[in-house]
């Protein structure tokens, strides 16, 4: 894997953190932060998707590594919605 392949998968990775951010409507950190939760998506994401024999949807195959991309926004939103629950403040 060289460099130009770890450096798009980590705006990938970025995207779909930040995407997912966007519809939980949560929305913590910046860049390294969607970093984090497009890789935290993607585990959650393929995860969800196998374990209810989902199809794998828009995977990305960059140097050997296989992203899914559907499943990591889909993973990241879910992360995102009940991280943003858990931490929610009562007044």
């Amino acid at each position: 894997m060289t460099i130009l392949e770890i450096l798009v998968l980590l705006v990938v990775a970025a995207v779909c953190g930040a995407i997912g951010q966007a519809i939980s409507g949560y929305s913590r950190g910046g860049c390294l932060m969607a970093i984090v939760l497009g890789f935290i998506g993607a585990l959650i994401g393929s995860w969800l998707a196998g374990a209810m024999h989902l199809p794998e949807l828009l995977m990305l195959d960059l140097g050997g590594v296989r992203f899914p991309v559907v499943w990591s926004i889909v993973g990241a939103t879910l992360f995102v919605g009940v991280i943003g629950i858990l931490s929610r403040r009562s007044v």
